[in-house]
């Protein structure tokens, strides 16, 4: 798929991978549009970049997504890539955790439910395009879950079968196409709670996600996401123990 000349929505856009994502688009000559819950963070991403817009909404909330989708429809008809970036999630030990429960809740709202509403929203739009593309940032922990981000790495796998199931469904009768980014743990202000010397670049994450969309590749394992889903696919629980460094006893 093209790179250039699209018109891009990306939710969480104002800073980590969704920024970088803009940053990259937007120098490769596309129409990128941030949208958010924080209009200050926006407004300063949309000011370093070209060609950029910002809308603000919560994607978690019903009312803010009718009124995004219909500000797309009405200011940018020729939108052909969604990519949904907007994350949530909380440190917390399944085992001992008095608010799992509402941790998993909140994570669910914004990182499954949430891209199902705006992308069912959109696809009638997306669908009218010569060429279309939705983006589901999913992770690393979708295929072995983080102990750290227990019900984070449930929502993550539930995004993951979503997104295939998406994929397989569009690819019989229409012409958008599902990638699906699958980053290990990224230097971002998302993740400055996590304890590790392992993260990688947005930057880097941005890179392989753009090669792969000029491929068609996609299912984006960046990094070391490409190693963990061959373990998984061997022995899924050694899998499991090595993300999260343990061993098998």
């Amino acid at each position: 798929m093209k790179t250039s000349a699209n018109t891009i929505l990306i939710t969480g856009g104002g800073s980590g991978i969704g920024f970088e994502t803009a940053k990259l688009f937007a120098q490769l000559g596309n129409t990128v549009i941030l949208t958010g819950r924080n209009e200050a963070k926006l407004k300063e991403a949309t000011q370093q970049l070209s060609n950029t817009h910002y809308i603000v909404a919560d994607v978690t909330k019903e009312n803010d997504v009718e009124a995004l989708v219909a500000k797309i429809k009405q200011k940018f008809p020729g939108l052909n890539m969604l990519m949904n970036n907007a994350g949530q999630a909380f440190l917390h030990n399944v085992s001992n955790s008095s608010e799992g429960e509402v941790f998993a809740r909140k994570e669910m709202e914004t990182n499954f439910f949430g891209v199902i509403n705006l992308t069912t929203k959109l696809l009638p739009l997306l669908k009218t395009q010569p060429d279309a593309a939705v983006i589901n940032v999913s992770s690393i922990v979708a295929f072995a879950p983080g102990l750290s981000l227990p019900t984070y790495s449930a929502s993550k796998a539930a995004l993951h079968s979503y997104t295939q199931a998406l994929r397989l469904s569009l690819a019989s009768d229409t012409k958008v196409k599902v990638f699906e980014l699958m980053p290990p743990l990224v230097d971002t202000e998302f993740a400055k709670d996590i304890p590790s010397d392992k993260k990688i670049s947005p930057q880097q994450v941005a890179e392989d996600l753009v090669r792969s969309i000029e491929t068609n590749n996609y299912e984006v394992h960046v990094a070391s996401t490409e190693q963990l889903y061959s373990n998984f696919l061997s022995q899924a629980n050694k899998a499991v123990l090595a993300l999260n460094g343990l061993e098998l006893n």
